[in-house]
């Protein structure tokens, strides 16, 4: 199916999911209420580890934190401007209410409020869509200064842009429909077409599974729709994002079982450090502050049911 194709799809389809999702956002008197008809999807993160595997790099490597400005920050508040990419295809995490037309969800929260803080005025914080399959392209070639967008820390995404501390933890999980017989991961995924976003975590996964074909769109919204249309029969991706996709669309479930835990983190250019421990002390007093706590309440407990602490990631 051609990019064009799956486009026009997302346009017809996706737009109904998320009008639906939005009745829950905008007609449940509680933006954190859980859909209509439909319990709250409960998904287990696995506690994060220290490192990514046994023998590798350690994933929560990042500068120590700091408030002052060094010369990558400063640059950045001479044009007066702080882009930050953003997710506009992910329920309850970056998306945009189609009822208010607002960009709204996790990561955008977190992304205003770290822009907030870095830059000392909303109006100059800028949010950027990427897809997927080039969120370290746009910040190689400084399309964007940060990418706040459900960004897994990798061994080889720490050799080629600098991340932040972490700020929650993950695992892969597996979406298919509800008609689907799948009990577990591996029933769901032996045999079958699978999808995964272009430059995603979970796209190196699938490519060491029995699948029959591999599908690879540029964004995990893709994946659902292509689902939808009846196009693939599994989607893996970050369990956050499966409990999103299953909350928004009530035709679909997640499987039991996990693989490759880990961590998100803010990324940004290798050579920003002082960038990267702004950041840092941001996310710090974000924490701190309970305003983490609180944006997780509000767009992420009705579909995780753990406590938010238990995604905040903790160095072991």
């Amino acid at each position: 199916m051609s990019r064009a194709t799956v486009r026009a799809a997302r346009t017809a389809v996706a737009l109904a999911l998320l009008a639906s999702g939005a009745a829950v956002l905008g007609g449940s008197g509680s933006p954190g209420a859980a859909p209509a008809g439909g319990a709250p999807l409960e998904v287990q993160a696995a506690s994060a580890p220290r490192q990514e595997q046994a023998g590798a790099c350690d994933v929560y490597r990042s500068v120590p934190p700091s408030g002052e400005d060094g010369p990558a920050v400063k640059a950045i508040k001479a044009k007066r401007s702080l882009v930050i990419g953003i997710d506009l295809n992910s329920y309850r995490w970056g998306s945009r209410n189609p009822n208010t037309g607002q960009i709204e969800g996790f990561d955008i929260d977190l992304a205003r409020a770290i822009g907030t803080a870095i830059m000392g005025d909303p109006e100059r914080v800028t949010l950027k869509a990427v897809p997927t399959a080039e969120r370290i392209k746009f910040i190689q070639e400084g399309r964007v200064d940060l990418i706040i967008r459900t960004m897994t820390i990798t061994c080889e995404r720490m050799e080629q842009v600098s991340f932040s501390r972490p700020y929650f933890t993950m695992s892969q999980r597996v979406v298919v429909p509800k008609s689907s017989t799948a009990k577990n991961l591996d029933e769901a995924l032996k045999g079958t077409t699978a999808c995964a976003a272009a430059g995603s975590s979970a796209l190196e996964e699938l490519k060491n599974r029995p699948i029959k074909e591999l599908v690879t769109p540029e964004n995990n919204l893709d994946c659902l729709v292509l689902m939808q249309l009846g196009k693939v029969d599994a989607t893996m991706t970050d369990d956050v994002l499966a409990a999103s996709q299953a909350a928004q669309d009530q035709t679909v479930r997640v499987v039991d079982g996990e693989v490759r835990p880990g961590v998100m983190g803010i990324a940004m250019l290798k050579t920003s450090t002082d960038l990267t421990a702004r950041v840092n002390q941001v996310l710090g007093d974000y924490h701190t502050s309970g305003a983490w706590r609180g944006t997780y309440d509000r767009w992420l407990k009705p579909y995780l049911l753990n406590d938010a602490e238990h995604y905040w990631p903790m160095p072991r």
